[in-house]
């Protein structure tokens, strides 16, 4: 991917992206800002202020060179990265724009450390990287039909409450034309335009089966002591009603969850994460209904459990399905489990047979994958998806 000049320029770099990762991608996102506020558009700014997504590109930068020579690492990574862009339009001609802020937050940052030969190497390490995403976003681009940004009208049919703080909005296409297909996992970015003139993409889950229209499941995320109410999911709670048009994108996303075969499967999820397993649920039951599936949900209590008429009717139709939920506070007479979600408390599976896909906040996500590889599973059968930045953690 780099010339052989520039590869010991890299590897010296590690320890020290290790050390000023963060210092340098929170210089980057200011001074990008700063000259192009334009760009802000297609950044999730709720991210931006609590520093998740600061974090986030310190760990991918870090990732990157710690993984230069490892194609293997780094592809999963990068497919993930490209699918997100093209859901929310990046250009080939935004790419220069960004290396010169990130070469110049790594200068700035670094001060005499930052030699002309270690600038030199960066800038053909993101070149290659640049060019690789250019390539590829291209291709997906093509491959869906659209040009960067495109969206298309969808007109609001049904909203359903799942739980206090989720909503089910279902979309049907305002052209009549048919919808793309989709994956259980893939997502679909929704456009905000809001009064001041400012613009806000948000990827939400598609959480159904395909068919005439699509569904997605919104979270209100309300504020946090270090984060703000998420903006977007607010307003679409706040203003979205039967008859609301919006812009959505066609549906993108490497998470595609292995709805085709007959193999056993573990599905876990925490809060809104359970949208894409849901999806996942209600195509099996429709397709494959004697599918041997284990469904673990964890959720703050029975009042914020989402898609339980989803998962009745699965049960009705799957006669292997497994559904095993925790609660932290159980209601008298819940069937859930008391607690966080504990792998041993599921039933047993064949721990090298079925794939197992985890969706859900990152904390979550990060306590499930360390016990399913205590408990046996193979790291080449574990699948995620983390709503908001990754932080990379099973790479670093």
């Amino acid at each position: 991917m780099i010339s052989a000049a520039s590869r010991p320029y890299i590897d010296a770099s590690v320890p020290v992206l290790r050390k000023h990762g963060l210092a340098i991608t929170t210089t980057f996102y200011r001074n990008l800002f700063a000259a192009h506020p334009e760009l802000s558009n297609l950044f999730n700014m709720g991210n931006q202020a609590s520093g998740a997504q600061q974090q986030s590109l310190a760990s991918a930068v870090f990732a990157y060179a710690a993984n230069i020579g490892d194609p293997a690492a780094l592809g999963p990574v990068i497919n993930r990265i490209v699918h997100k862009h093209v859901s929310i339009g990046i250009r080939a001609e935004h790419y220069p724009i960004v290396g010169q802020y990130l070469l110049g937050a790594i200068a700035d940052t670094l001060g005499e450390a930052a030699t002309p030969p270690l600038l030199a190497a960066w800038d053909e390490a993101y070149t290659a990287l640049a060019t690789l995403f250019i390539d590829a976003e291209k291709t997906m681009y093509a491959n869906a039909g659209i040009e960067p940004g495109q969206t298309r009208a969808m007109r609001v049919t049904e909203i359903v409450q799942q739980g206090v703080d989720i909503e089910s909005i279902r979309l049907v296409p305002v052209d009549g034309a048919p919808l793309p297909a989709f994956e259980a996992g893939q997502y679909v970015s929704v456009t905000i335009d809001f009064a001041d003139g400012h613009t806000q993409l948000r990827q939400y889950s598609l959480s159904d089966a395909p068919g005439d229209s699509m569904r997605i499941s919104v979270k209100r995320e309300a504020a946090g002591v270090k984060t703000p109410a998420g903006e977007v999911s607010n307003w679409i709670h706040d203003h979205v009603v039967v008859g609301s048009l919006l812009q959505v994108s066609p549906p993108f996303g490497e998470f595609a969850i292995d709805t085709e075969s007959d193999a056993p499967l573990v599905l876990l999820s925490a809060g809104v994460g359970i949208t894409p397993m849901v999806a996942a649920l209600n195509i099996i039951a429709r397709h494959r209904p004697q599918r041997s599936v284990i469904f673990g949900h964890a959720a703050r209590d029975a009042a914020y459990q989402a898609h339980g008429a989803d998962i009745a009717a699965a049960q009705a139709l799957m006669p292997n399905l497994q559904v095993v939920t925790f609660h932290e506070t159980v209601s008298a007479g819940s069937a859930a489990q008391q607690g966080y979600m504990n792998v041993a408390a599921l039933p047993s599976w064949p721990r090298v047979e079925a794939n197992v896909y985890m969706c859900g906040p990152l904390p979550f996500m990060q306590a499930q994958w360390l016990a399913l590889l205590g408990a046996g599973v193979p790291v080449t059968r574990l699948h995620r998806e983390v709503f908001g930045p990754d932080m990379l953690d099973h790479l670093l």
